[in-house]
């Protein structure tokens, strides 16, 4: 891709987080609506996950109409429409799916409600298609998978968030004596989102985010080090690379999703009481995402070294912060820190390399489920939660390698690992389906074999890449989407 200058375009960057932080909100909030839905509308864990089922496969649909559409104009959409138009397009649909919350809630429909859950999905799957590969745009392409990190830690910000103020709006204070589930109470947080959206789309319609693409015509024989070939699909790192993304994404959201049901059934938590727990399994993305962004500053080598140390423990003490603001018991997440300087040891081993990071990481996230599932009580619920810690760093890893070499047809692949994005609802479901059958705790196993996938994959694209030219040890690495 081209580079605009030397520098990050901190003008244009700063805008296009904006989306990063919703896509993040809303998936987060989706973990307190499966246990909410589950009660008011009397579902197995298995239906209760069609929630994510809806949520993540329309990211497929949505990628499915843009290849479409672009198969149609004999030309990628939008390269046609630009970059900024995309955006924009994404939000608005987005806003209309947080419509049907109303009727849906007045209703009692959960099939209205998973339809909006859908709509926003779309809109976020075109948004997804454009953002990732400008983050890389607006600045050097050695420091653009930093700020792919950089985008994640305003994106775990939303994840962090959003668990808590949906919950509120349901159960009211931490304080309350309710356990009620309202489903009318989630119409006013949604339209509220909607009208979030439509305002951020009028705002990035006065940026200074590029109204044309500018589109990469470059063949990958003689202008990168990858191999020319016809389509995206010729590139073996990106078809195994799709397989990574669907794998990644499922274990991220499927550890999150039923950790609720796990709380309440066996170790006995109410269902308002859980939301302070989700909140740390997305604080802890965030918290990863945060410590790998360090290199997307100019900063001295020196303040850098010093600066992994502090990220993480700052990302720690927002969560602790919102929290508090929440009014809820701080008291069981401080044990939490010990956990971090795990992650901060694995970012330190990884040496830069985004393949060494991706095996670290992912073995790292087989120990952290394994555990969970051997152990019990309050153990078993910090081991769930710090999957969170290892997941954080592993989208721009895989999308870095995926796309790496793939020049002309880079729009392509991303469009293809947007689409993968659906193994978040699938493998949900897979690990509701084997809890229904065993026991939740026993479904964890799902994760572990996501997690030696991603292993593997990081073993085997280091050959794939290395056979075309392409050394892993000079690029940057990639820590967080």
């Amino acid at each position: 891709m081209s580079n605009y200058s030397k520098q990050t375009n901190w003008g244009q960057f700063i805008p296009l987080v904006t989306v990063f932080f919703f896509w993040g909100f809303v998936a987060a909030s989706n973990d307190i609506l499966i246990p909410v839905f589950k009660k008011a509308f009397n579902l197995t864990q298995t239906e209760s996950m069609l929630v994510q089922i809806c949520f993540y496969v329309a990211y497929t649909v949505g990628s499915l109409i843009y290849m479409f559409i672009s198969k149609g104009l004999k030309q990628d959409l939008i390269n046609k429409i630009g970059y900024k138009n995309g955006l924009i397009t994404g939000l608005l649909i987005s806003a209309a799916g947080t419509l049907l919350f109303y009727p849906a809630a007045n209703m009692g429909s959960f099939p209205l409600m998973i339809s909006g859950l859908f709509i926003v999905g779309l809109g976020f799957s075109l948004q997804q298609i454009v953002a990732n590969p400008l983050a890389i745009e607006v600045g050097p392409v050695e420091t653009g998978s930093q700020r792919l990190t950089m985008a994640g830690g305003i994106n775990n910000l939303g994840t962090t968030i959003g668990p808590l103020i949906v919950s509120f709006a349901i159960f009211g204070s931490a304080t309350a004596a309710t356990t009620e589930v309202s489903v009318e109470s989630v119409k006013i947080p949604y339209l509220i989102l909607g009208a979030a959206f439509v305002l951020v789309a009028i705002m990035l319609k006065f940026s200074s985010l590029p109204t044309v693409t500018p589109t990469n015509t470059e063949s990958t024989d003689d202008a990168t080090p990858g191999e020319h070939r016809k389509s995206a699909l010729s590139y073996p790192q990106l078809i195994m690379g799709m397989i990574a993304i669907f794998v990644y994404v499922g274990v991220e959201v499927s550890t999150a999703s039923n950790l609720p049901a796990y709380m309440e059934k066996d170790l006995h938590f109410e269902t308002k009481d859980v939301a302070p727990y989700i909140s740390l399994y997305w604080a802890s993305m965030m918290i990863g995402r945060w410590t790998g962004a360090v290199d997307a500053f100019d900063f001295s080598a020196g303040f850098k070294k010093i600066l992994r140390f502090l990220a993480p423990y700052l990302a720690f003490g927002v969560f602790l912060l919102v929290n508090a603001i929440a009014k809820h018991d701080l008291t069981p997440f401080y044990v939490y820190g010990l956990i971090i300087i795990v992650m901060i040891i694995c970012d330190v081993m990884s040496k830069g390399n985004p393949a060494r990071m991706l095996l670290i990481f992912s073995t790292a996230g087989i120990i952290a489920l394994l555990t969970g599932m051997f152990t019990k009580g309050m153990v078993s619920v910090y081991a769930f939660t710090s999957v969170g810690l290892f997941c954080s760093t592993l989208w721009p890893c895989i999308f870095a390698l995926a796309i790496n070499g793939l020049g002309k047809h880079t729009n392509q692949g991303s469009g293809l690992l947007i689409m993968m994005i659906m193994g978040g609802g699938i493998i949900s479901l897979l690990q509701g389906y084997i809890a229904d059958l065993t026991t939740i705790h026993a479904s964890y196993i799902v994760g572990v074999f996501c997690f030696a996938y991603l292993a593997f994959y990081a073993v085997r694209v280091s050959g794939i890449l290395k056979s075309q030219g392409i050394d892993l040890d000079k690029l940057t690495k990639g820590s967080g989407h």
